[in-house]
């Protein structure tokens, strides 16, 4: 239990920091991707589609994965501020206090991470609607 509390905050912070940063990287590798993208190279629409959503899952995942893994956390911080009370035999309201606005902070670092990721995935999706309506019209030979 004792390396529980010692490392939980480092461990749940660390593997949001984690997913964080591959979100952003994969936003930002789309993003560039979208602008250099040649819709004209595309024979297919479905070959299109598969290139345009490429690590979309990934950033999706990211956005619904992230408060529970600050869910857990926080559920493993209140977990130990229990223990601690019961190993202590007194009842201090101020620890208590102190535990579970700690553990706490577990969903908020979860949900800073899963709010981003769902408005960029947003984002991408549009942007690959956009790019295949762009690809129809090229394709029907109407120009933009």
């Amino acid at each position: 239990m004792e390396l529980l509390k010692l490392y939980l905050d480092h461990a749940v912070l660390g593997i949001l920091g984690l997913m964080s940063f591959v979100m952003l990287a994969l936003v930002i590798e789309r993003y560039i991707y979208f602008i250099r993208v040649k819709l004209e190279n595309f024979q297919h629409i479905e070959l299109l589609k598969v290139t345009l959503t490429r690590n979309l899952t990934t950033i999706s995942s990211v956005g619904s994965n992230a408060p529970y893994i600050g869910l857990l956390g926080t559920v493993l911080g209140i977990l130990v501020t229990f223990y601690e009370m019961g190993q202590g035999g007194k009842i201090d309201v101020n620890s208590i206090m102190v535990g579970l606005a700690m553990a706490l902070k577990a969903t908020a670092a979860g949900l800073v991470v899963a709010i981003p990721a769902m408005l960029f995935y947003n984002g991408l999706l549009r942007k690959v609607d956009v790019l295949v309506g762009r690809w129809t019209a090229l394709q029907d030979g109407v120009k933009a």
